[in-house]
């Protein structure tokens, strides 16, 4: 169809390369037209990676005109989305431009796309806002629980990068106590609400070492206490930033976010930290993507000209 705009997506995990061709046609919601993954070279060496991230993006190209490609990765990312500053799952890869070295293996293969970088979270937001559970809302935050906690925040319509291209990672809010964080800091967000987090409270505690089977024991008075922490640190790091930037939605994803009932028991947990005017106000809602979004969300970059779906 005329208009017919593609565009790959790419997600470089620690286990899995992940791959998805978008359509985005001027007035509907992008559509995920092709997908495929693959294991994530032993080793995680550069050069053996970026090879399978060339292939990848080849592969769900086949037949179809893309014009460009985004890959997400879990890490810290330069402002212009070039570099890949810092990965903690991938050692010898700081600093590595990966923009620039993905770009010229698909050009040599008969690719030449431009590609731009985007931290994992972020491009989480990006895709949630584009056809998941934000569409349509100009500011919204995203809060991705996993084995840390990340997130992506949309303020007017685009992604906020920050002066040195390192905003929103909101999994080190800092929400109280002093345990250290894998980041170096202190009293960070997802050192309680990480699933790693709770799984060593967990295991301190001798129960089971599952964020799932956890939440499904929550009634036992030992599985509630291991789960404390958990819920009270992420429903004051909702409430700050609500407070800071009284966002349309707050999107929870990521597989925590998919415990039964977590978002009337988080919305309950968050309410008495919020001041008055923001309580009538709170959204909270699940992710509609799931893995999907950072595919939906690396498809659209660099930035298309409606980043959150806004109506058209």
């Amino acid at each position: 169809m005329t208009g017919d705009v593609f565009r790959v997506g790419a997600d470089l995990g620690g286990h899995t390369l992940a791959f998805g061709t978008v359509r985005f046609r001027p007035g509907e919601i992008p559509e995920l037209v092709c997908r495929c993954e693959r294991p994530t070279p032993s080793g995680r060496d550069p050069e053996p990676v970026l090879a399978a991230l060339a292939e990848g993006v080849r592969e769900v190209s086949r037949g179809l005109p893309v014009v460009g490609a985004g890959l997400v990765v879990p890490g810290m990312v330069d402002r212009d989305r070039r570099l890949f500053l810092k990965g903690p799952n991938f050692p010898g890869w700081d600093g590595l431009p990966l923009a620039r070295n993905l770009e010229a293996l698909l050009r040599d293969a008969g690719l030449p796309v431009p590609v731009a970088l985007e931290n994992d979270a972020n491009a989480y937001a990006l895709g949630e806002g584009l056809a998941g559970a934000a569409r349509g809302c100009s500011d919204y935050v995203v809060l991705t629980l996993g084995t840390g906690v990340g997130g992506g925040v949309v303020l007017g319509g685009r992604l906020v990068a920050g002066s040195h291209g390192m905003a929103g990672e909101l999994g080190h809010l800092v929400t109280g106590g002093d345990l250290p964080c894998g980041c170096g800091g202190r009293g960070h967000l997802e050192t309680l609400a990480g699933a790693d987090g709770i799984e060593a409270r967990a295991r301190a505690l001798g129960l089971p070492e599952d964020v799932r089977t956890l939440w499904g024991r929550q009634e036992e008075r030992a599985v509630a206490a291991c789960l404390e922490p958990f819920l009270d640190a992420l429903a004051r790091g909702v409430a700050s930033l609500v407070h800071l930037l009284d966002p349309e939605v707050v999107v929870l994803g990521g597989g925590i976010a998919r415990g039964e009932g977590l978002v009337s028991l988080l919305r309950e947990r968050t309410l008495p930290y919020l001041a008055e005017p923001y309580r009538a106000v709170l959204d909270l809602r699940v992710s509609l993507l799931g893995a999907d979004a950072p595919l939906l969300g690396a498809a659209g970059l660099p930035t298309p000209p409606k980043v959150c779906g806004a109506a058209d």
